[in-house]
């Protein structure tokens, strides 16, 4: 009977579950009516007198050590079970996400790339901090030139200076590729200009180049119409007035009618029913080869515009120094064009 209890009680020990159903069965499976220790308990009266008081005493130790077993695993369960739950209230109402808004200079150029990207213009892309010969000299610009001096130029070296345009990512593109040649390179540039409503110190630019055989005039204007009706609408007509750039000749400045008005006249068009967006005209000879391009065999336009201004004509914005702002009461209002 002694090794009864001590078979029973390393069993008693050993014992270990995870599961109430488990620890519910050990507990039947000992104390129950039929169970190990509830026989014990029966054959005491088969214990001789003189060993009933040793038997007596071992055999309450073990159904104390399986009571206390039981209650243990149960109670390791139950912080178990508490452990695994919450604090989260999943009746409360969500919280709402907020969704930010991209800046309409982005959405701008964007609309522009994707423009010229449906007629096959690649995308280039050159350094902002820019070397003489691809910032002017290349470019055709006199030694004279007013854009050289300091008060229109933010110059580090007397050769190095923050580029005035993209024009220097084209000369580039000319300098490291072979004609025929369909690019445009959008970029941030800087002038030495005192910031206001309509003038800043840096803003974004978007120029195109297109170098072929037998490119003419006419090609570049139909690519510009196609480009305005893209992105103004199909009703928009252009104009092009002749124009002075070092880099074209013959140059132009490209007028659109007015969307605010429909050319009937407005403050924004002066009441002339035309809106000046950018300038344009076919590559001089000289910028050719100053490239390595032959000027004999090829030609080409090229074009440039400020993405501000179109993005001013687009979402009506009067003052140039909102879009560098970071004020969230202006960007939030572009939320619907992401």
């Amino acid at each position: 009977m002694f090794e009864k209890i001590n078979n029973i009680n390393i069993e008693v020990k050993n014992f270990q579950s995870k599961s109430l159903e488990e620890i519910d069965q050990f507990r039947i499976s000992y104390l129950g009516k039929k169970g190990k220790i509830t026989l014990l308990f029966n054959d005491f009266k088969l214990i001789p007198v003189e060993q009933k008081k040793e038997f007596g005493v071992r055999l309450n130790i073990l159904k104390s050590s399986a009571l206390e077993k039981i209650n243990l695993l149960k109670s390791s369960l139950k912080d178990h079970s508490k452990s695994k739950k919450t604090d989260t209230d999943y009746t409360i109402p969500g919280q709402p996400t907020n969704f930010g808004s991209r800046h309409p200079i982005t959405l701008i150029r964007d609309r522009i790339i994707n423009v010229f990207s449906h007629i096959g213009f690649s995308i280039s892309q050159g350094p902002e901090v820019e070397d003489d010969w691809h910032n002017f000299t290349a470019l055709n610009f006199p030694e004279e030139h007013p854009a050289r001096d300091m008060q229109d130029t933010f110059f580090i070296t007397d050769d190095i200076a923050l580029r005035t345009h993209t024009s220097s990512v084209q000369v580039r593109v000319m300098e490291n590729s072979k004609p025929p040649i369909r690019t445009i390179s959008p970029g941030r540039v800087y002038r030495n200009e005192a910031i206001s409503a309509r003038a800043h110190c840096f803003f974004h630019q978007v120029e195109g180049l297109y170098i072929d055989k037998n490119v003419s005039f006419g090609d570049m204007k139909q690519t510009l119409l196609y480009f305005t009706k893209s992105l103004f609408g199909t009703d928009t007509k252009i104009r092009l007035r002749p124009s002075y750039f070092p880099f074209t000749e013959p140059s132009a400045e490209v007028d659109v009618s007015c969307t605010i008005c429909s050319q009937k006249g407005c403050n924004v068009c002066k009441y002339s029913g035309w809106l000046e967006i950018m300038g344009c005209g076919m590559v001089d000879p000289n910028v050719l080869e100053n490239c390595n391009i032959d000027s004999n065999i090829y030609s080409g336009y090229a074009f440039g515009m400020g993405v501000e201004r179109i993005a001013q004509l687009i979402y009506q914005v009067n003052d140039l120094r909102l879009y560098s702002e970071n004020d969230l009461r202006f960007i939030k209002q572009f939320r619907s064009e992401i």
